[in-house]
């Protein structure tokens, strides 16, 4: 329209459309993220821009306000310091699951301190941006103008990293808003993983079969998230992850995480470690100070933030006069120790906003890892077959050597000398210019090897990736193989913990401090607990008494169940053992547990959130071949109110192993006569705590049970004798029977090396200690010990005195298995 011309419009017809076209502007290129890579605009340009600068993770950072400059002036015309709040957000390890940019210099904190201006911070892009960009310059996204059309800028990012449900996301738009949690890569990674192996079958995935994978969100400040909601009308508990997953949308309940510690004078204190995602700690301080001031909060004596580089410690100092827990209820109720998450996973989806449920969100994933995989194929496929095509015609070239020097010299100039190749062999117009360009020295006879095998692994190079366009399983499975690499690369343990119940009262053991702790006890019946951190040897020690019977790994708010020789068990909480800070010498085990004149002969760790929700089975073991399997239930809700018969045993008998299982292990027995029977757990049925158990194996006449342990994928079996002989066999050799059968020979025991006095499951790399009956101890690890086949009698590894003899192969309980 000209200047000066005068239009009519309807003002209610004008102000809906232009309303409309800024609403879809905000929500497009803005407010939401793509399904695809999780990133808004502004992130993809900040990210993009810091790639097209060189700023790589092994490369010098650069200042932040030169790459905010880069940024406005080629991609985002906005504010600057909507930039750098961008930028800086994806270098805040307290708001970023998996940072993106790594920063140096101030860019804020937890309490809420602003980040120092973009004169002074630096900045350059983390490992992880840098998968999400990888292969973005062959040709795996599409590139449209920048906002005046000079430059051409990403629509999407590769994005081999699976951001939109790692790192989550939020905005608000026009009349919709999205909140992401973020995630745990390694799970996410194997959901992906779960639905690329079923992805003929995507329709009969549902979010419960997700959830083996995604326990839940997974947030970057730690903390608890509760699972169930409160009771409804019909007495359902609602699952609200669950629910969440399924529709895309809903509420969860998360809170600080907690201890207890007791103080002199009978006095306690609060000590807060890990906060909600996104509370502001200084806020959180001065509402539980104005709480305590205002009377709102009674017992509060003093509170002072004593958080470090080790991490955050808030403590909240009690009077005598008050319960903890009551305290610690009302903080939850009056402060943000205690809040609710909304979750509503909107992203852009072809560029109109969709309500993603965790299924679509990760198909959606996959899809486009697909096309990426696809188009990065074609781009190399064509750079692969430009390469073949002019190495075919040098190749060719070189094998008419003569002729084409002749033919080059017989010609005016360069353009005639291209003319002349092309006719006389054929050549097309790029190979006539390679052989122009050739230098002399590819002439000689070793330059011409070198081009043949160039040749021939572009050859194999376009036969794969063919074969690769070809087949959707293949490109699937490396879809697959690429989330593998990256969960081995990247994966770290999961920081929230989600909690099986709804919100409500805490139990003793939410408030215990959480600690990996060791457990050891003597021979003489002494039991010391010392923490892990900073421990560079486990292993077991002493002499005599001292010597070491049980070594365990366990956690403070674990259970001990204690089994006797008769058959009698207990539960001894682990926070109730003394550390030995307090008594370095350790405490008798008669003091925690009434064990009396009894003989302990196995020790399970039996993890807190087991012992709670009660799931597993216990297998135990006699010395004359009774085998038992009870439910972890049954156990525990008997054995919490006192000592408890686990086993029937008869008096000429004796049990002498428990093992905690999940229900579908295998369990291997070896007798003092060398012989070894495997067979599934399944074999035994449950049974209660007064049975006495079915026969495991058919025992020749005088022999008896000498080891009982739980098979593990890939590991050995070490098996010692009483003359001080061991060898190790492989797991493998030793084939499922049924329960009940004679086994096999695991071990030929004689005069010279002694009947088998104990084996034990173990990985080459694992350290055990072999124990006398006079409580001499030999360290080894197991790889030090002789491979041997099944029918062998080992070698010796522990020198005897006169009168002693090996006893026991004591390991590590409780230890994560690592395969070799």
């Amino acid at each position: 329209m000209e200047i000066g011309t005068v239009r009519l419009v309807d003002i209610n017809v004008e102000m809906q459309e232009a309303y409309l076209d800024y609403a879809m502007s905000v929500i497009v290129s803005r407010a939401l993220p793509d399904v695809r890579d999780g990133l808004k605009p502004v992130h993809r340009r900040i990210l993009y821009a810091m790639h097209d600068m060189g700023l790589r993770p092994n490369t010098p950072y650069k200042k932040s306000a030169r790459i905010v400059g880069e940024v406005l002036g080629k991609y985002h015309p906005h504010g600057d310091q909507a930039v750098y709040e961008a930028m800086v957000r994806m270098a805040q390890d307290f708001s970023m699951r998996y940072m993106l940019v790594d920063g140096q210099g101030n860019f804020g904190s937890i309490d809420g301190d602003s980040p120092a201006a973009m004169r002074y911070t630096e900045a350059r892009l983390w490992a992880m941006a840098e998968e999400m960009l990888a292969d973005i310059h062959k040709e795996t996204v599409d590139f449209g103008p920048n906002f005046d059309g000079t430059l051409t800028e990403p629509l999407v990012l590769p994005s081999a990293f699976p951001n939109l449900l790692v790192n989550g996301s939020s905005g608000i738009a026009v009349g919709m808003t999205t909140n992401i949690p973020p995630h745990n890569l390694g799970e996410v990674c194997d959901a992906l993983v779960y639905m690329i192996d079923r992805y003929k079958k995507l329709d009969d995935i549902s979010a419960e079969d997700l959830m083996q994978f995604i326990q839940g969100p997974d947030f970057p400040t730690g903390g608890i998230v509760y699972r169930y909601g409160e009771e409804e009308g019909d007495g359902e508990q609602p699952d609200l992850i669950h629910s969440a997953y399924a529709l895309g949308r809903g509420r969860i309940t998360v809170q600080a995480k907690t201890h207890i510690e007791e103080m002199s004078r009978s006095r306690h204190r609060i000590v807060v470690t890990e906060l909600p995602y996104q509370v502001n700690k200084s806020r959180l301080i001065e509402r539980i100070a104005e709480l305590a001031r205002d009377g709102r909060v009674e017992g509060i004596a003093d509170l002072r933030d004593e958080s470090d580089r080790q991490g955050m410690r808030l403590v909240i100092e009690l009077t005598r006069t008050v319960e903890p827990r009551q305290v610690l209820g009302r903080l939850f109720k009056l402060t943000p120790l205690q809040d609710t998450f909304s979750i509503r996973m909107l992203a852009l989806v072809k560029r109109e906003p969709r309500l993603l449920p965790l299924k679509r969100a990760l198909q959606h994933y996959i899809e486009h890892r697909l096309e990426i995989i696809a188009r990065r194929s074609r781009y190399e496929l064509d750079r692969a077959k430009e390469r073949a095509h002019i190495l075919q015609g040098l190749l060719k070239a070189l094998a008419h050597l003569d002729e084409v020097i002749a033919t080059i010299r017989r010609s005016r100039d360069v353009d005639r000398a291209r003319a002349n190749l092309r006719r006389k062999f054929k050549f097309s117009q790029v190979q006539a210019q390679a052989i122009l360009d050739m230098p002399l020295r590819r002439l000689a006879a070793l330059e011409r090897k070198k081009l043949e095998q160039e040749y021939k692994e572009k050859q194999k190079i376009i036969k794969y990736l063919q074969g690769l366009l070809r087949s959707p399983r293949k490109m699937l499975a490396l879809v697959k193989e690429e989330l593998l690499e990256l969960k081995e690369k990247y994966g770290d343990a999961r920081r929230t913990q989600i909690v099986e119940r709804e919100k409500g009262e805490l139990t003793a053991r939410d408030l215990l401090p959480e600690e990996e702790v060791l457990i050891s006890i003597t021979r003489g019946g002494v039991i010391k607990r010392e923490p892990v951190a900073g421990k560079r040897k486990i292993a077991p020690k002493g002499q005599g008494k001292n010597a070491t019977q049980f070594l365990l790994l366990a956690n403070t708010r674990d259970d001990l169940a204690f089994f006797t020789a008769g058959g009698h068990a207990g539960l001894l909480p682990v926070h109730q053992i003394p550390d030995v800070a307090q008594r370095r010498a350790g405490t008798p085990v008669t003091g925690l547990w009434p064990l009396g004149r009894k003989k302990l002969t196995a020790v399970v760790a039996l993890p807190g959130e087991e012992t709670e929700e009660q799931g597993g089975y216990l297998v135990l073991a006699t010395r004359d071949g009774k085998i038992k399997r009870i439910t972890l239930a049954d156990f525990v809700s008997a054995a919490a109110k006192g000592e408890v018969t686990a086993m029937g045993v008869d008096h000429s008998d004796e049990l002498r192993w428990a093992r905690l299982t999940q229900g579908g292990q295998e369990i291997i027995l070896v007798t003092k006569n060398g012989q070894a029977i495997r067979f599934s757990e399944k074999d035994v049925r449950p049974m209660g705590l007064a049975a006495a158990g079915v026969m495991a194996i058919k025992l020749a006449g005088g022999d008896q049970i000498a080891a009982m342990d739980l098979v593990q994928p890939r590991a050995q079996l070490l098996v010692a004798t009483t003359r001080g002989y061991a060898k190790r066999t492989p797991l493998a050799d030793f084939p499922v029977q049924k329960r009940y059968g004679s086994g096999v020979v695991a071990a030929q025991p004689s005069s010279r090396v002694g009947e088998v006095a104990a084996a034990k499951v173990a990985y080459a790399k694992d350290k055990v200690a072999f124990v006398s009956a006079k409580g001499t101890i030999r360290g080894l690890t197991v790889q030090s010990v002789e491979r041997m086949s099944r029918s062998t009698q080992g070698k010796a590894v522990m020198k005897l005195k006169d009168g002693d003899s090996l006893a026991d192969i004591v390991a590590l309980e409780g230890s994560p298995v690592t395969e070799e």
